[in-house]
């Protein structure tokens, strides 16, 4: 129940404290994480002490608070995701090893695509998506797969939103994108060269769960303009099949191509 001259529920202020802390923000003041969430100060020290009786947050150097270990373990042990991760993590490593570049798997929540695993490879090409990261739908080649593979009616949705142009090469015209979501659906995977940051490219195929249903995105990252398709997407495709039918999956990926593959089979 709220109870606040806001009208906000004592829930909607905890998620706004808990939302405040990312990539760039992993510790702050109580003064700053009141400014970042826009709730008053009185408040915000006020709900900050009870999360740090519970360990759901924890003091760091200087005074600053930063996310508890509490809250890391409370979130690994009953999270959705986790099965999902714990099944893809050994294909993930067999892409990394065999393709040498970031690899990556998403899925989507709330319209973006949050990344719950990355390897990352030395001297590759720039990756902005982190775990726990998010990107747009439209603007990375794991969001146009995800998209490209969900119901009609979601597609209808986010085409009818304003879509950011964040290169010259992001998709945002409408029938241009709807178009290039019928190529992913036939072909099996989306390839896209510099559509979120000019120096790298993406390409990712489907992950299905037992329902058929696309439940997440397997993803490389290579520098742009050195995107080998007919050896990456191979090895992608292996292993998208190999996490797939441990979620108990019995189909065949769009375009799968029968050959050997030298990645380890996981059972």
């Amino acid at each position: 129940m709220a109870n606040s001259p806001s009208g906000e529920s004592v829930i909607r202020r905890l998620i706004k404290i808990i939302s405040a802390f990312d990539a760039a923000h992993t510790a702050m003041p109580v003064a700053a994480l009141a400014r970042r969430t826009g709730l008053p100060l009185t408040t915000t020290y006020r709900l900050v002490d009870e999360m740090l009786a519970e360990g759901l947050l924890e003091r760091g150097p200087r005074g600053k608070v930063q996310i508890g270990v509490r809250m890391w373990e409370l979130v690994s042990r009953s999270s959705s995701m986790l099965g999902l991760r714990e099944a893809a993590f050994p294909f993930c490593e067999d892409v990394h090893s065999v393709v040498q570049h970031h690899t990556t798997l998403g899925v989507l929540d709330q319209d973006e695509v949050l990344y719950i695993e990355r390897l990352s490879a030395r001297s590759s090409a720039l990756n902005i998506a982190k775990i726990a990261g998010r990107l747009p739908i439209h603007a990375c080649s794991s969001g146009l797969v995800l998209l490209a593979y969900a119901p009609k009616e979601y597609q209808d949705r986010i085409l009818a939103t304003p879509l950011t142009k964040y290169t010259e090469s992001t998709i945002t015209e409408p029938a241009q994108l709807r178009r290039h979501l019928a190529e992913i659906r036939q072909r099996g995977y989306a390839a896209m060269r510099g559509i979120i940051v000019p120096e790298s490219s993406g390409i990712a195929v489907p992950v299905f769960n037992a329902e058929n249903q696309a439940v997440a995105a397997l993803n490389v990252i290579v520098p742009a303009h050195e995107e080998n398709t007919a050896a990456t997407v191979p090895v992608l495709k292996a292993a998208a099949r190999g996490i797939s039918r441990t979620l108990g999956w019995r189909g065949e990926l769009k375009g799968t191509v029968h050959q050997t593959i030298k990645i380890p089979v996981h059972r």
